[in-house]
């Protein structure tokens, strides 16, 4: 799956959107969270043995390592990642492991941490972070995998959206419901179905999701 020399060369540009650096798993349940974001949203590389800047300083007992993420995975995650594994030696002691995980067709993931929890949380990779997904991010994930040329007839609420996009760079939930005079889980369906018919486009983010005009 990869060499020493493709695996620094991969390190080289830092975390990102496809890259996530762990150097051992402390927290296994936090750990998933990362691989859930990937699948969910394009797929990428977790690799154990890493510093946060990028130091391949792996690990001593790799096996264990790679034993207690992949036991994470099948408690964990609903319904389980996809993901090849491979380890990398970089001595007789210490070895790196890279666990490929691609855009799953079984997405959305959720990470389920307790048996009162019945759903779990959803996450999405964003630069180079991993966060709980919105509601409505949630929907688009999911009902983006089977729903096509999805139609909608221009009312009131979606010219006011319109408008408010032809003069500002992006909108929030909280603001569509506001300027359209809605109430938020009519804006909130409008926003979904708008992001599923490429009319807008939904960029994620931790407080607030912002939805722009889809180019």
């Amino acid at each position: 799956m990869m060499t020493l020399q493709e695996l620094k060369k991969l390190v080289e540009g830092g975390e990102g959107l496809h890259l996530e650096f762990k150097k051992k798993v402390n927290h296994p349940d936090k750990v998933v969270r990362e691989a859930v974001a990937f699948a969910n949203t394009a797929g990428g590389y977790l690799l154990l043995g890493v510093d946060d800047d990028g130091t391949l300083s792996g690990q001593r007992y790799i096996e264990e390592e790679v034993y207690t993420l992949e036991k994470a995975f099948k408690t964990y995650c609903r319904p389980e990642i996809p993901y090849e594994i491979k380890v990398i030696k970089l001595s007789e002691k210490k070895g790196v492991a890279i666990f490929k995980i691609p855009h799953s067709t079984k997405r959305p993931h959720y990470v389920i941490t307790s048996p009162a929890d019945k759903r779990g949380k959803a996450y999405v990779r964003v630069a180079d972070r991993s966060i709980q997904a919105s509601k409505e991010v949630w929907q688009v994930i999911k009902r983006g995998k089977k729903e096509k040329d999805i139609s909608f007839i221009y009312g009131e609420k979606e010219n006011a959206l319109m408008k408010y996009l032809g003069e500002h760079d992006f909108i929030t939930l909280k603001t569509f419901a506001e300027i359209a005079q809605i109430p938020k889980f009519i804006a909130s369906q409008t926003l979904v179905r708008l992001t599923l018919a490429s009319v807008i486009r939904i960029e994620p983010r931790e407080l607030e999701d912002k939805y722009f005009l889809k180019s």
